[in-house]
C-alpha cells in the first residue's frame, strides 16, 4: 500500500505546482499574444509618450542606483560591523520602505520635503526651490523606495567577509580606507552587484511613491509605470499602449534577473 500512496502524493504535487505555474505563465502569455495579435502595439512603441517614459525611468532608475551606492555602502559597512547605540533599531528601520506601501511613503515624502513639509518649507522661502512635482521628486521617490535593497544586500556581503582578513590588513600597515576599498570591497562585491541590480529593478517598477511625491505630468515626471495608469486612465495610448509598455518592463525585468542570477552564480563560486 506504501507504493500507491506515495504515487498519489507525487501525482497531487506535481498537479498543485503545474496549477501554481501556470497561474504565473498565463498572465504573461495573454502579454505576449495580444501584443502578437494586435499590430498597433509595435508602433507605439516609437510614439513620443513612450520614448519620453523609457527614457526618464531607465536614467531615473540609474541615478537612484548611484545614490544608493554612494550613500548606502558607508551605512551597511557600518551596519555590518559597527558597534553602536540604536544599531538594532537602526537595522529595522533600513527595512521599513520594503514593507510599507509606496503610497505611505510618498505621502512621508510629501510631508517632509513638499511645499508644505518638514524641510521642504523652510527651503522653498530660502532658494525658491520645491522638490515635488518635478524629475528630482521621481529619483527621490525611487531612492526611498528602491535602496533599502540595495543596503541590505551590501549588507549581507559584508557580513560575509571575513574579518580576519581585516585585522591582518591593519597589522600589515594599511589603512582602514585601503583595506575597505582592497579587501572588503572585493569579497563583498557580487553582493554589491546583486544589491545593485534590485535597487535598479525597484526603482523601474516604482509607482505609488513617485505618483504622489512627483505626480504624473506627462514629459516631466511620467515613468513607464505611470504612463500604463494613464492608458488605462484614457490617454492617447490605450490599451495596445499599456500593453507596449509592459512589453518593455518585462524585458528589463527578464535583463535583471539574468543579471541577477550571473552575479548570485558568481558570488558563489569566489
Amino acid at each position: 500500500m506504501r507504493v500507491p500512496a506515495d504515487r498519489a502524493a507525487l501525482a497531487t504535487v506535481t498537479l498543485l505546482a503545474a496549477v501554481f505555474a501556470l497561474f504565473f505563465l498565463l498572465p504573461f502569455a495573454g502579454l505576449i499574444d495580444r501584443a502578437i495579435a494586435d499590430g498597433e502595439t509595435w508602433s507605439l512603441l516609437r510614439t513620443r509618450q513612450v520614448r519620453e517614459a523609457l527614457v526618464l525611468s531607465f536614467w531615473a532608475a540609474t541615478l537612484a542606483s548611484v545614490l544608493a551606492g554612494v550613500l548606502g555602502t558607508p551605512g551597511a559597512y557600518l551596519l555590518a560591523r559597527g558597534h553602536f547605540p540604536g544599531r538594532a533599531i537602526a537595522d529595522a528601520l533600513i527595512d521599513l520602505p520594503i514593507v510599507l506601501p509606496p503610497t505611505v511613503a510618498g505621502v512621508a515624502l510629501l510631508t517632509a520635503f513638499g511645499r508644505r513639509g518638514l524641510v521642504g518649507e523652510p527651503i522653498e522661502a530660502w532658494t525658491g526651490f520645491t522638490f515635488g512635482f518635478r524629475t528630482t521628486a521621481v529619483v527621490m521617490a525611487q531612492l526611498l523606495v528602491a535602496a533599502p535593497f540595495y543596503v541590505r544586500a551590501a549588507k549581507s556581503g559584508f557580513d560575509a567577509v571575513d574579518p580576519q582578513l581585516e585585522r591582518v590588513a591593519y597589522t600589515l600597515g594599511a589603512s582602514r580606507v585601503r583595506t575597505f576599498a582592497r579587501i572588503t570591497v572585493p569579497q563583498a562585491w557580487p553582493a554589491l552587484v546583486a544589491g545593485t541590480v534590485l535597487c535598479w529593478s525597484r526603482a523601474m517598477g516604482e509607482l505609488g511613491a513617485t505618483l504622489i511625491f512627483a505626480g504624473n505630468l506627462e514629459g516631466r515626471t511620467q515613468t513607464m509605470p505611470l504612463a500604463v495608469i494613464s492608458a488605462f486612465e484614457g490617454s492617447s495610448l490605450g490599451l495596445p499602449g499599456a500593453v507596449a509598455l509592459s512589453l518593455i518592463l518585462l524585458v528589463a525585468a527578464l535583463v535583471v534577473l539574468a543579471a541577477f542570477r550571473l552575479a548570485a552564480r558568481n558570488g558563489a563560486r569566489s
